[in-house]
């Protein structure tokens, strides 16, 4: 009877970690200005999460996205 419960226990966690096995990123909508997008890129470059050449990709990324 315990091995039916240890079975029973095992199957159940190894399907709920099959469910949580997607790599699918889900976004939500975010409206956001080019302007804020390129204040908050500038401010990265200024606290150092960018470097200025990863800025300068950004930007011109995102300038090319809009035109």
């Amino acid at each position: 009877m315990k091995a039916i419960a240890t079975g029973a226990a095992a199957a159940v966690l190894a399907a709920t970690l099959a469910a949580c096995g997607s790599t699918e990123v889900v976004r939500a909508p975010v409206n956001v200005s080019v302007g804020q997008q390129l204040i908050d890129l500038k401010k990265a470059r200024d606290s150092g999460a960018l470097s200025p050449r990863e800025y300068e990709q950004q930007k011109t990324q995102l300038i090319r996205s809009v035109e």
